[in-house]
This record gives C-alpha cells, sequence and structure tokens, in this order.
C-alpha cells in the first residue's frame, strides 16, 4: 500500500512503499498520476539518491509522470539489517514493487552507473515493463579498475563541518565531475551528505554498502546479454569524455551491436555526465518521445 502525503511546492509528491522484506522504501513522484503515456523512472548510481534528478524530472513531468526513488539503503528510504540483499537482484524486486504500488506498467528507464545495470536487467527480468532506456556512463563492460577510486570514497565515512568543506573534498577527490562553480560543487554534496544532529555531515548512505560493491568490483564485468536485451526498444547511451568506468572502446562496440541506438559522448567530464546538460536534456526528450 501506498502512504500518500500532502503535494509540496517542490513539484513532486513524497511517497513510500513497502518491500518484500518490510522494508519503507522513499520515492518521488512528480507528474500527473493519470497520463498513461509510459512514465519515466530514474534509476540513481551506486551512492546516489532522487535529489540527483529533481532538475531533469521537473522538466520530464510536464508531459510524463516521473518516478525517483530510494534505493533501500539510500536517502529516505530504510537501510537493510542484512547488508548482503544490497544486490541488483533486490533493487529489481523493490522497482518491481513500485511499480505496483504506483500502478505504472511502462516506462522508460533512465539509468545512471548502476542505474543503467539495473535498466539491463529490467529488460531480461521484466521485459514488458520496459519501453526505453538510457544507459548514463554504464554500460555492458564495467572497467573496474575506474570504480577502485569510487570503492576508496565510500570506505571512507569521515565527517564534515560544513558544507563548504563537503563540496571541497568532493572536488578534490572527483575533478572530473560535472561541476563549474562553486555553487555546482555545493549542490553535489547536499545530494551526497546529510546532516547528523551534532552538526556534521556523514554520507547519506549505509556504509554497508560497500561492501557488496566492492565484491562485486572486483570481478570481471560483462552485460551483453543483458544489453541485448534492450534491442526491441529505443535506446540512449551517454558516455563522459574522460569516464574511466565505460571505455570508448566497449562504447564503440555498443553503436555497432545496437544500430538503432542513439549515442552522445559529453566533452569535458568524466563519470557521469550530468542528466542537466542542455543538449543531454535535447537528447532525453527525443528518446521519450519516441515511447
Amino acid at each position: 500500500m501506498v502512504a500518500h502525503r500532502p503535494p509540496p511546492l517542490s513539484g513532486y509528491r513524497e511517497r513510500t512503499f513497502r518491500s518484500q522484506d518490510g522494508l519503507d522504501l522513499y520515492y518521488r513522484d512528480y507528474g500527473d498520476p493519470l497520463n498513461h503515456r509510459p512514465a519515466v523512472l530514474c534509476l540513481a548510481g551506486v551512492t546516489r539518491n532522487s535529489k540527483d534528478f529533481h532538475s531533469l524530472a521537473c522538466h520530464l513531468a510536464g508531459g510524463r509522470r516521473v518516478l525517483c526513488p530510494d534505493y533501500r539503503g539510500r536517502g529516505r528510504s530504510a537501510y537493510d539489517p542484512d547488508w548482503q540483499r544490497y544486490q541488483a537482484r533486490t533493487y529489481v524486486d523493490d522497482i518491481r514493487h513500485l511499480l505496483a504500488a504506483a500502478d505504472v506498467h511502462r516506462v522508460v528507464v533512465i539509468g545512471t552507473s548502476l542505474g543503467a545495470v539495473l535498466a539491463m536487467v529490467m529488460g531480461v527480468a521484466m521485459p514488458n515493463a520496459v519501453a526505453g532506456a538510457l544507459l548514463n556512463d554504464l554500460g555492458p563492460r564495467v572497467e573496474t579498475a575506474g570504480l577502485r577510486p569510487i570503492i576508496a570514497y565510500m570506505s571512507d565515512d569521515r565527517p564534515h563541518p560544513d558544507w563548504a568543506a563537503a563540496a571541497r573534498h568532493l572536488s578534490e577527490t572527483f575533478p572530473d565531475l560535472p561541476a563549474e562553480t562553486d555553487n555546482d560543487w555545493l549542490a553535489i554534496a547536499r545530494n551526497t551528505y546529510r546532516e547528523m544532529p551534532d552538526g556534521s555531515l556523514r554520507f547519506d548512505w549505509d556504509p554497508n554498502i560497500v561492501k557488496t560493491f566492492a565484491a562485486a568490483a572486483g570481478r570481471p564485468a560483462e552485460f551483453w546479454p543483458l544489453f541485448r536485451a534492450l534491442k526491441r526498444v529505443p535506446l540512449l547511451a551517454l558516455r563522459g569524455e574522460k569516464s574511466r568506468v565505460l571505455s570508448e572502446e566497449t562504447f564503440l562496440r555498443m553503436a555497432k551491436e545496437m544500430p538503432h541506438m542513439d549515442h552522445m559522448t559529453v566533452p569535458g567530464v568524466g563519470h557521469p555526465p550530468d542528466l542537466n546538460d542542455p543538449k543531454v536534456v535535447e537528447a532525453i526528450d527525443a528518446l521519450i518521445s519516441k515511447t
């Protein structure tokens, strides 16, 4: 059963649903719930949450319903007492329950990093639900060496005294993120950390998620059969020019294997590109118009 809250001025409704194993999971619901066209499902990276998609969701909500969940262990969703359940199979089961709770049957999946993997898994596990997909800077071959800095960062849950310090730490650790100004870095920090009772800032996710992520990242990661499951739907792939997670070689092979797939390299940035870049938004609008 969905727990409804009054719609705030922010442009989205805050909702929760109960997972198959009893966790209360949170999502943002934008747009008209009675819109019968395929909705947009925004799936974040491994440590990210629904806040990352706010600007894009507001843009898309004029024509589509948009669902932005916090995975278990992230943001405002409950943390899992069993860290071994932080894995793709569980996340896809949660997505299945989310769609049922929201009474949504088909979605265009906008998946960043881990979200791109989940989009591919959905193409196999629930193919009738996938009307189209965007794979943002992750594809059917993952360069595991590029994940090492991310794992090191996830493992270092040091507190920061204020937002400026948190933003500075992010800019020093991930200089290739799509941010140019102090305000850009501050916005990323506010989507990354949460304020604790003592005023310090810590990660806005369960530190235990690093355990399964690090184990998975230590193995070769090839998802070509999952990628091919998306061959019947409109598809868009993005790559950051400086990405160390999605190689140019893999990106070119993806385009060769899926001739109908639109693809774009975003210049000057690493993993992952900003979905609010005007040219990226234009490409997303074109993808959604095909569904």
